[in-house]
């Protein structure tokens, strides 16, 4: 069974400056009554990236009974209003109903993280788990994975389009450093230059207020 849900949230700025998701790929395992969870937790930053990398599961490990997942992936909208667009999808791939992609997320959701995906593979071991058997197999292989990961605090961001004469480049570039700015894309056309970069929520507007003063 698949389920997705997507959620708009709108938090106070002290609380949506900021999320948390895992640092790199973590590894868990799980093994009850012969049958083995092999649970891969990663961060991943879209559902087009999220889907590649099912993707890549599926085809490794093709020989399994079951590779069942979730993930939660989050974005800044800002308009018609600034609020953080959380879309969760999860999928039980022929287990019973409810007893494997929605332990996952669960997982994902009691952990507070945001853009991850969690995939657990089965390697069935002969014997029936039941349906509790199952929740708890999913449940755990998941956790374990978690448990392996680092988590790490990234800062919401947004981009903006900063457009100057080339005389005031230094001072940009200095302005930008100041915020913690990343430069995606950089253009020059007749003595005027166009930087779009990627900024903090916390700084965006003191960096559009510096250039512009």
């Amino acid at each position: 069974m698949d389920s997705q849900t997507e959620r708009p949230t709108e938090r106070p700025t002290d609380d949506w400056s900021r999320y948390q998701t895992i640092e790199a790929r973590a590894e868990g395992m799980y093994k009850d009554k012969g049958s083995r969870f092999l649970a891969f937790a990663e961060p991943v930053a879209s559902e087009e990236l999220a889907k590649e990398r099912l993707t890549y599961y599926r085809k490794t490990y093709h020989d399994a009974r079951h590779v069942c997942y979730a993930y939660k992936v989050s974005r800044l909208v800002e308009e018609p209003t600034v609020r953080w667009v959380s879309v969760t999808r999860s999928n039980d791939d022929g287990e019973p109903s409810g007893t494997a992609g929605k332990p996952i997320l669960g997982r994902i959701e009691s952990a507070g993280l945001d853009n991850i995906l969690i995939v657990v593979v089965r390697y069935f071991g002969g014997v029936l788990l039941g349906t509790g058997g199952l929740v708890v197999a999913y449940r755990e292989a998941s956790a374990d994975a978690l448990a392996h990961a680092t988590i790490v605090t990234r800062d919401i961001t947004t981009t903006r389009v900063i457009r100057f004469p080339y005389e005031q480049t230094h001072d940009i570039m200095r302005r930008i450093k100041e915020t913690g700015a990343r430069i995606l894309r950089q253009d020059w056309s007749n003595n005027e230059c166009t930087i779009v970069a990627e900024v903090a929520i916390t700084t965006a507007d003191r960096l559009i207020i510096n250039t512009l003063s």
